[in-house]
């Protein structure tokens, strides 16, 4: 059965979706994703010995500033009243990464899974731009959604165990 196609009008055009007849409803989202990092540079987090400062300060209140502006980066996105954005980090040796989690939350008439990956996004790039100065190669990826509840589509786990001791951590 195919979907019914919601962004786009009757002239065949985008448009964002009106969502004001939709119930406020808690809704709630955790996106992870990682960036590889050499030895060294995981070390220089590690310490806060990198020269632009404490990578992962400044990379938490990027992510939490991202999310807070999802709405005015990605198109359809609505603005949305955020009541929590939680980013956390495990620093993990083999191999060398920063895993980072993003968990947001409001009571509105949309998701905030979009929010929850640009945080992610957002919080992998500033890593990528403190350390760049010290290695050029590292990589982001596996940026995903996890987690979600809420809404008219319900819920929704990802069936990966990846981070599991930090998902439980946020519920």
């Amino acid at each position: 059965m195919a979907q019914e196609l919601t962004h786009f009008n009757e002239q065949g055009r985008a448009h964002m979706v009106d969502v004001g007849s939709k119930p406020v409803t808690a809704r709630e989202a955790l996106a992870g994703g990682e960036i590889l990092v050499s030895p060294e540079v995981l070390e220089k987090i590690r310490a806060g010995t990198m020269k632009k400062g404490d990578v992962l300060a400044v990379a938490q209140v990027a992510g939490i500033m991202a999310a807070k502006r999802t709405w005015e980066l990605i198109p359809m996105c609505h603005p949305l009243p955020l009541t929590k954005i939680d980013i956390s980090f495990r620093l993990e040796d083999s191999p060398s990464r920063v895993e980072i989690l993003a968990a947001v939350a409001c009571g509105g008439v949309t998701g905030v899974e979009m929010e929850a990956l640009t945080a992610v996004s957002a919080t992998a790039l500033t890593i990528y731009d403190m350390c760049k100065a010290v290695q050029k190669d590292m990589r982001i990826g596996n940026i995903r959604l996890l987690k979600k509840s809420g809404g008219k589509s319900g819920d929704y786990a990802a069936e990966e165990t990846y981070g599991e001791g930090n998902i439980r951590q946020h519920q």
